[in-house]
């Protein structure tokens, strides 16, 4: 699977939470996320709460207090991720968060 890229990938790779944070204001829709490798980034001071991170590489991310509860993750990988404080979408049981963290099993959404 290809790697997607896109202005707001750019702006987490380069840690610029301001020009994403201020740019996501302008959005009618979720953040597109999808397909993104966001592995080993502090993505704590980013509004992630909407985004799409399906298929999304999160491995050693830092996402301590984040707010995640309406985010799509979906096939997400959050692979030894820190995740303390986190807030995961209802439909995204602890077991799943446990195995993708522990195993880098891809997150499946509870039906």
């Amino acid at each position: 699977m290809e790697m997607r890229k896109n202005k707001f990938h750019a702006y987490a790779r380069d840690e610029e939470f301001e020009k994403f944070n201020s740019e996501l204001k302008t959005l009618t829709e979720p953040v597109d996320l999808e397909s993104c490798d966001l592995s080993n980034l502090d993505l704590r001071k980013f509004n992630l709460k909407t985004a799409n991170l399906k298929n999304s590489y999160l491995k050693m991310a830092d996402l301590r207090g984040a707010d995640l509860s309406e985010a799509y993750l979906e096939g997400a990988s959050i692979n030894r991720a820190h995740i303390s404080g986190a807030y995961f979408p209802k439909n995204v049981s602890a077991e799943e968060i446990q195995l993708s963290v522990e195993h880098g099993t891809r997150i499946r959404y509870t039906r």
